[in-house]
């Protein structure tokens, strides 16, 4: 498999008046298109801090972040707009649904915000996504009228919505209780076997035991990796890092 990201000494620096924070450090990594990795850390040990910056989501101090063909270090706020848009998407702990718009509207949203774009297609592909995941006697709810199992359901169709070449989730399983958390990581596990790569942020081995390759970050470094697989090796190395 080629590689779709490349990571070359990332450095991330936050200044709040004259406190100095190094969230990353001179991070090095490459994920392989099809891959399924998750990242672990302690809190505060930059793991999101990373998955914004692989998702143009923030900038660089240092260092270069190339996904696919695009240059994220170099491009500016519009040029990483249009390029979240059109080929990353993003799973948050939260969720991020607009309650007064439908479960439809909200797979839609993404689609619909693409400068060129297909109603008809847009709304075939929404309904095909949310009978995929289980949920499409639900398209024409509120946010609020689901579970929270079901509304991470209408977050993962949106953030498939235009087939994104990487797909990024942060904490996906932080909100929802335990048969929640294994149906999301079920599909995650299918879409991946299809071909879609997922970078993962999580704090719960079971979760990360999910993904081909665990790596494990501290005081912004990445500083060992695992193959997934077995939750309790993954919490054993956990807990080393403290």
């Amino acid at each position: 498999m080629s590689a779709l990201v490349q990571i070359a000494d990332l450095k991330k620096v936050y200044q709040t008046g004259e406190v100095r924070f190094e969230a990353l450090k001179g991070v090095c990594l490459s994920v392989a298109a099809g891959d399924f990795i998750a990242i672990m850390g302690h809190s505060g040990s930059g793991k999101s801090t990373l998955l914004h910056l692989v998702g143009g989501l923030d900038r660089p101090n240092a260092g270069s972040v190339h996904v696919g063909d695009f240059a994220l270090h170099t491009m500016n706020e519009t040029a990483l707009a249009k390029f979240r848009r059109v080929h990353i998407g993003f799973i948050f702990q939260f969720f991020n649904l607009i309650d007064n718009l439908t479960v439809r509207a909200n797979v839609e949203l993404p689609a619909l915000l693409l400068e060129k774009k297909d109603k008809k297609a847009i709304r075939e592909r929404s309904k095909r996504l949310l009978e995929r995941l289980g949920i499409g006697g639900q398209s024409d709810k509120h946010p609020w009228e689901l579970s929270g199992g079901q509304q991470q359901r209408v977050a993962i169709a949106r953030a498939l919505i235009n087939t994104p070449t990487l797909l990024l989730a942060d904490e996906p399983t932080g909100n929802l209780d335990s048969a929640s958390s294994q149906e999301v990581l079920q599909i995650l596990s299918e879409f991946n076997e299809q071909g879609q790569t997922i970078l993962m942020v999580t704090h719960d081995p079971i979760a990360a035991a999910r993904a081909k390759c665990v790596l494990f970050i501290h005081d912004g470094c990445l500083v060992d990796s695992m193959p997934g697989g077995s939750a309790k090796k993954i919490a054993q190395r956990l807990a080393e890092l403290r």
